[in-house]
């Protein structure tokens, strides 16, 4: 994790600058008015790397160093397993179908349609999300 959170602050670092170079140039170009859409979005983005950076930096002081944050690390240090993926899936299929839904109600100014789309993606979630724990696909340790 010691590498992510530096990337994160190195570009969070990047955008502050921008955010203050980019405000003060508007500022200075438009007679004393500040394009603040810009200046509010590279904030914005400032905000959300620093974000991520902190919690890489938070989450790196609490575990071990792994293979590739080590100068030491050999590639077979980071073998055997890494988690479980599913082998399959339709739940993926049916969130992408419910926000699509949504965004067509919410394009075409159709409340029913984006309430209907909403609805439609929490309980695709909920179907994502406890797939493994009710069901066929129910494991043993439950």
């Amino acid at each position: 994790m010691k590498t992510e959170w530096k990337i994160f602050l190195t570009i969070a670092t990047f955008l502050l600058g921008a955010t203050v170079l980019y405000g003060a140039w508007t500022y200075a170009d438009s007679d004393g008015h500040v394009e603040w859409v810009g200046t509010v979005a590279l904030l914005l983005s400032f905000l959300l790397c620093a974000m991520c950076g902190g919690f890489f930096w938070f989450v790196s002081r609490r575990i071990d160093l792994r293979p590739e944050d080590r100068a030491d690390g050999e590639i077979a240090d980071g073998a055997g397993e890494i988690g479980f993926f599913s082998p399959g899936s339709y739940w993926p299929f049916g969130l992408a179908l419910a926000a699509a839904i949504a965004g067509l109600g919410l394009v075409f100014w159709q409340f029913w349609l984006l309430g209907l789309g909403m609805v439609a993606v929490v309980f695709a979630t909920c179907g994502l999300l406890f797939e493994y724990y009710s069901g066929t696909r129910r494991t043993a340790e439950h």
